[in-house]
C-alpha cells in the first residue's frame, strides 16, 4: 500500500475544479478498525490507489484489454501500414482553438481523388466532418465520458439517408465492449467484447441483419501480449478460416511479423512475413513478402518534425511482364 498522497484532477463526476489529495493510511486507520475482518479487506481493496483514481478521475485512461477490432493489430500494422503504390499528398493544420484541418489528394492511375477533413474538439466532444471530391459529406460526432469509461459516436453520410449509425464503447480494467446499430428501419446490429487483461485477453464479435433476420458474421479470438512479442489467434468467416499473427521485437530498432491463414473448406493456406528497421531516429525501412509471390519495400523519412515522405515499391514475381508498382506519399504538418 502506498503511503504517498494521491493527487488527481477531477473528471466529469467531480463537483468542483480543485485537486483532491487523499492520504491512504489515514483513511484505513479511521475506517478499517470499526469494521469486521471480511469488511476490512474489502475496504483495503477499495482504498487502493488504483481504485481511488477510478472513483475520483473517471476520465483516466485505464490499462485493460484492447477492443476486439484491435486484436492482432500490431502485426497487421507492420505488414500493411503506410504502404502506398500511388501518389498521395496530405496537408494537416491544427489551430490553438481546437480546430484541425486536413486536405488529402490521391492520384490512382489516371483518376484523382481528394477530400477535406475538419475536426473540432471542445471539452469531451469531437466533431469530424469530411467532404470528398464527389460531394459526399461524412460527419461523425463523438462524446467521451457519456458515463465513466465510455464514449458514444454518431455518424452519417450525406446524401445517403440510410447511413446513420450509433456506436457505443465501454472500457473497463478487465473488459472492453463495443456495440453498433444502424439508424434506419432495418438496422444492422454489431456487438463485440473482450475480457481479460492487457497481457492476455479473449473475445468475439457478432453481426445481425434485422432485414433478413440472419447472422452476418461471428468471430472469436485470443491475444497474448508480452514486452517483446504479441501473438493473436482468430477464428474468422463464420468459423471457415483460422488466422494467426505474430510480431516480435528483436531489439529496440528491429521488429519482425508474420500473418498466416488457413481456410477449412479449400484447405488453402496463405502467409505474409515482414520486417521493420529504424535506420536512424528519422528513417524507417520496411520489407514484406507474401505467398502470392509479391515482394514489397518501404522507406519513410521524417524530414522535418511530424512531416513524412514515404517511398513504396512492390514487385510481383509471378507476373514477369508486369512493371513494379511504385508509390510516393508526402505528409506535411506545419
Amino acid at each position: 500500500m502506498c503511503d504517498r498522497p494521491i493527487t488527481c484532477k477531477p473528471g466529469n463526476g467531480m463537483a468542483n475544479q480543485n485537486q483532491i489529495r487523499i492520504r491512504i493510511p489515514d483513511l484505513k486507520q479511521n475506517l478499517a478498525p470499526r469494521c469486521s475482518q471480511p469488511l476490512r479487506g474489502f475496504i483495503s481493496s477499495l482504498l487502493a490507489p488504483q481504485s481511488l483514481l477510478l472513483w475520483y478521475c473517471p476520465s483516466i485512461k485505464m490499462v485493460g484489454p484492447a477492443p476486439f477490432v484491435d486484436m492482432g493489430k500490431k502485426a497487421k500494422d507492420l505488414l500493411t501500414k503506410d504502404y502506398n503504390f500511388d501518389q498521395k499528398f496530405t496537408l494537416s493544420m491544427l489551430s490553438s482553438t481546437g480546430m484541425g484541418l486536413t486536405a488529402t489528394g490521391l492520384k490512382k492511375d489516371q483518376i484523382f481523388f481528394g477530400d477535406i477533413n475538419t475536426v473540432y474538439k471542445s471539452g469531451n466532444t469531437t466533431v469530424d466532418v469530411k467532404v470528398d471530391s464527389y460531394s459526399n459529406v461524412s460527419t461523425k460526432v463523438t462524446v467521451n465520458d457519456v458515463w465513466p469509461c465510455s464514449k458514444a459516436a454518431l455518424s452519417f453520410r450525406i446524401p445517403d439517408h440510410k447511413s446513420g449509425k450509433l456506436d457505443v464503447q465501454y472500457l473497463h480494467p478487465h473488459a472492453a465492449i463495443d456495440s453498433s446499430i444502424g439508424l434506419n428501419p432495418n438496422p444492422l446490429l454489431e456487438l463485440s467484447a473482450t475480457i481479460g487483461s492487457n497481457e492476455l485477453y479473449l473475445g468475439g464479435e457478432v453481426g445481425f441483419d434485422t432485414a433478413s433476420s440472419s447472422i452476418t458474421k461471428y468471430t472469436a479470438g485470443i491475444n497474448l501480449n508480452k514486452p517483446d512479442f504479441s501473438v493473436a489467434l482468430l477464428l474468422t468467416d463464420k468459423g471457415q478460416a483460422l488466422k494467426a499473427s505474430y510480431i516480435h521485437s528483436v531489439n529496440p530498432f528491429t521488429s519482425v511479423a508474420a500473418e498466416m491463414a488457413h481456410r477449412f473448406s479449400t484447405y488453402g493456406n496463405t502467409f505474409t512475413i515482414g520486417s521493420s528497421h529504424a535506420v536512424d531516429p528519422f528513417t524507417v525501412v520496411k520489407t514484406r513478402f507474401s505467398d502470392n509471390g509479391k515482394v514489397a519495400m518501404l522507406c519513410q523519412r521524417e524530414w522535418r518534425p511530424k512531416s513524412l515522405v514515404t517511398f513504396s515499391a512492390e514487385y510481383d514475381s509471378k507476373a514477369m511482364n508486369a512493371s513494379p508498382k511504385m508509390g510516393l506519399a508526402l505528409a506535411l504538418k506545419p
